[in-house]
C-alpha cells in the first residue's frame, strides 16, 4: 500500500512539474515571438531611414549640379567669366561626391527587448547549525590513552565518517570510527621521535584516494610522509610543513610557515621542488605575500584558500595567479565581523562560503566572498569547554550531511555541529 501510494504521489509530481514546465514553455516561446517582431520593427525603421538618407544625398547633389549649370548659363550671358569661382564651386560638388557621408548602423547600450532568464522561486540561503555540539572524539583529558586526544590539530573525515585525527602533542595520527568511544593509533605507535614509524608534532593528515595510504604533515621533523599498511615512506623533505590539501586531479598542496608559501607537487614526483601556488614572495602582507601560512582548501577548480594566520585574512589564490585576493578578514586583528584573529582552519561549501576557523575569537565564522564582513556560524558564547563553546579551533570539515566538524584544540576534543534543517 505504502508503495502505491509513493507512486502515486510520484506520478502527481511529475504531471505537476510537466504542467510548470508546459506553461513556462508557452511564456518563453511568447518572449520569442514578441522579440523578434521588435527586432524586424526596428530592422525595417534603420532600412527605410538608410533608403532616405540615400534619396536626399542624391537630390542635393543633383540641385547642386543644376544651379552650377544656371550659373554657367547666366555668366554666359552676361559675358562675364569668373573662372576661379567656377573652379571652387566644381571642386566642392566633386569632393561630395568622392566622399559621401559615413553612415553606419549605431548599437545602443540600452536593449531593445527585455532579457529573459530562468531563476528557482527557492532561494539558496545560508546553512544553520544546532549551536550545542557533540563531542566525537576525546573531550576526557589531555593523556594518551585511547579515548583521550592532546591538542589535536588537523583532521580528515572519510565517506563512512570515520575520523582521522593529527594528535599532535601525542605524536600520533589517530582513527575514531563512526560512533566509536575511542581511537585507534593507526600512525605514530612508537612515541616521539624522527625514525621512519615515528612522529614529531604532526599537524595535518589526510588520504591519497589513489591508494588509500594516508599522508601525514609531520612538522617538526621538517617532512611530509606516507604510511601505507605500516610501511612508511618520506615523500617531501626538509619543509616546515603544517597542513595538508589535495584535489581531485591527485595534486598534493602542502602549506610552509617558514618560506611563507603553498607548494603542490603532482603524483609521483615528490622527488622535485613542487610548483609555488601561494606566496613565493617571502613575508608579507601583500596580495602576493603571506605570514606563517597555517590551513589550506583546494576547490575544483585548484584555487586555493589559505588562512594567512598572523595577517589575520584569508587569501584565495586561482590556478597560476601571480597573487591573491583577501576573501576573509584582512582589518587587522580583532573580534568586529569584518575581523579575523590568528584564523586555522579554511574549508570552502558548493555554494563558495568560506568558513574559517578564528582561533583566538573561539569562533567559527562563514564568508560570501566579496561581501565586507562574515557571519558567526558556532562558538558566540566566547572561551569555554561547554557544548557550544570553543576554546582555539583549529581543524575544520564537513561531512557528506554538512555536518560540521570542529577540531578544539585546547579542550582536546572534536566538536560535532549537527546541521539544523
Amino acid at each position: 500500500m505504502a508503495m502505491a501510494n509513493n507512486k502515486t504521489h510520484n506520478e502527481e509530481f511529475k504531471q505537476r512539474i510537466n504542467e510548470q514546465n508546459h506553461s513556462l514553455m508557452k511564456q518563453i516561446n511568447q518572449w520569442e515571438r514578441n522579440s523578434i517582431e521588435i527586432i524586424q520593427q526596428k530592422a525595417q525603421k534603420c532600412r527605410e531611414i538608410l533608403i532616405k538618407s540615400s534619396e536626399t544625398l542624391i537630390y542635393n547633389n543633383a540641385k547642386k549640379f543644376n544651379s552650377l549649370s544656371e550659373q554657367i548659363k547666366q555668366i554666359h550671358r552676361e559675358n562675364e567669366i569668373d573662372l576661379h569661382y567656377l573652379k571652387n564651386q566644381l571642386a566642392n560638388i566633386v569632393e561630395e561626391l568622392n566622399n559621401p557621408p559615413n553612415i553606419s548602423p549605431q548599437q545602443n547600450s540600452q536593449p531593445i527587448i527585455d532579457e529573459i532568464s530562468i531563476i528557482s522561486l527557492k532561494k539558496s540561503k545560508l546553512n544553520k547549525w544546532k549551536q550545542n555540539a557533540v563531542t566525537v572524539a576525546g573531550g576526557n583529558r589531555e593523556e594518551q590513552a585511547l579515548n583521550e586526544l592532546s591538542h589535536p590539530h588537523g583532521i580528515f573525515i572519510d565517506e563512512k565518517k570515520n575520523i582521522l585525527i593529527a594528535d599532535c602533542t601525542n605524536h600520533r595520527i589517530v582513527e575514531w570510527k563512526y560512533d566509536a568511544k575511542e581511537g585507534q593509533i593507526i600512525a605514530g605507535r612508537n612515541g616521539k621521535g624522527d625514525r621512519m614509524d615515528q612522529l614529531n608534532y604532526p599537524t595535518d593528515v589526510t588520504i591519497d584516494p589513489q591508494n588509500h595510504s594516508i599522508i601525514i604533515a609531520d612538522s617538526l621533523n621538517r617532512r611530509v610522509i606516507q604510511w601505507q599498511n605500516q610501511y612508511q615512506q618520506i615523500l617531501i623533505r626538509n619543509i616546515d610543513c603544517y597542513s595538508l590539501a589535495m584535489d581531485k586531479q591527485g595534486y598534493l598542496y602542502v602549506s610552509d610557515i617558514v618560506k611563507n608559501e603553498v607548494r603542490r607537487w603532482k603524483m609521483g614526483e615528490y622527488n622535485t621542488e613542487g610548483i609555488i601556488v601561494a606566496g613565493r614572495n617571502e613575508k608579507g602582507d601583500q596580495l602576493n605575500q603571506l605570514h606563517y601560512p597555517t590551513f589550506i582548501f583546494v576547490d575544483d577548480d585548484q584555487s586555493v584558500y589559505v588562512s594567512d594566520c598572523f595577517n589575520n585574512r584569508v587569501m584565495k589564490w586561482k590556478k597560476d595567479a601571480n597573487e591573491g585576493t583577501i576573501v576573509a578578514g584582512g582589518n587587522g586583528c580583532g573580534e568586529n565581523l569584518n575581523q579575523l584573529a590568528f584564523p586555522h582552519g579554511v574549508i570552502v561549501d558548493d555554494l563558495g562560503q568560506i568558513y574559517v576557523a578564528d582561533w583566538r575569537n573561539h569562533r567559527i565564522m562563514c564568508w560570501c566572498e566579496g561581501r565586507k564582513e562574515g557571519e558567526i556560524v558556532v562558538g558566540e558564547h566566547r572561551k569555554g569547554d561547554q557544548s557550544n563553546q570553543l576554546n582555539g579551533p583549529h581543524g575544520l570539515s564537513f561531512d557528506d550531511e554538512k555536518n560540521l566538524y570542529v577540531v578544539d584544540n585546547r579542550n582536546h576534543r572534536i566538536q560535532k555541529f549537527e546541521i539544523d534543517l
